[in-house]
């Protein structure tokens, strides 16, 4: 969320590799609490880190995706949104919030950049069993999401990465602005 540390790694990563040719953005906090409970501060801690994380690490990548592209390479991007992101739910207007505009800045990057042979998709775990979730996820929460996920269980990490990895992969070279509910 910081836009002069994002260019100087972007930077390095450029001088290191040169070259770009898959970006997944895949920061995200969250603060669990009513929408009068939450401080301003609260909402701004989450923004900047999924929002504007987001925004910024695109941004600074596609002068090298592009130059990749140009040179007959493919690339794509990857955004974490949420399910949170794709309907409400209590205690997460912050998280909820910032997930729906990661989705929608999804298919803007798609639109745009998309004009350049750069795809951009999004997928939306559902609750997947992470160390976020494993510190605010307490019994009772997750005996709540049992009961509303047909598969009856948490995903696994391995299990969204097999999605990114796909998403990023010539398999789904004709998939653009789209999101991808992992969410059992």
């Amino acid at each position: 969320s910081q836009p002069d540390a994002v260019r100087a790694a972007f930077a390095r990563i450029d001088a290191t590799f040169g070259r770009i040719d898959a970006l997944v953005n895949n920061a995200g906090v969250a603060v669990f609490k009513q929408i009068g409970e939450h401080t301003f501060a609260d909402w701004r801690e989450v923004m900047a880190t999924n929002l504007d994380g987001v925004f910024l690490c695109s941004q600074a990548a596609m002068p090298v995706m592009r130059r990749g592209v140009l040179a007959g390479r493919a690339a794509a991007g990857v955004d974490i949104a949420s399910i949170s992101g794709l309907r409400a739910s209590t205690m997460r207007v912050a998280y909820g919030t910032s997930k729906a505009a990661v989705i929608h800045l999804t298919k803007q990057q798609a639109i745009e950049y998309g004009n350049v042979g750069i795809r951009f998709n999004a997928v939306a775990p559902g609750p997947v069993d992470t160390e976020m979730a494993k510190l605010v996820h307490t019994v009772a929460i997750r005996s709540d999401y049992h009961d509303t996920i047909p598969l009856n269980r948490y995903g696994t990490v391995d299990e969204i990465a097999e999605c990114v990895g796909w998403l990023c992969s010539p398999a789904a070279s004709y998939v653009n602005g789209q999101v991808l509910a992992a969410d059992g």
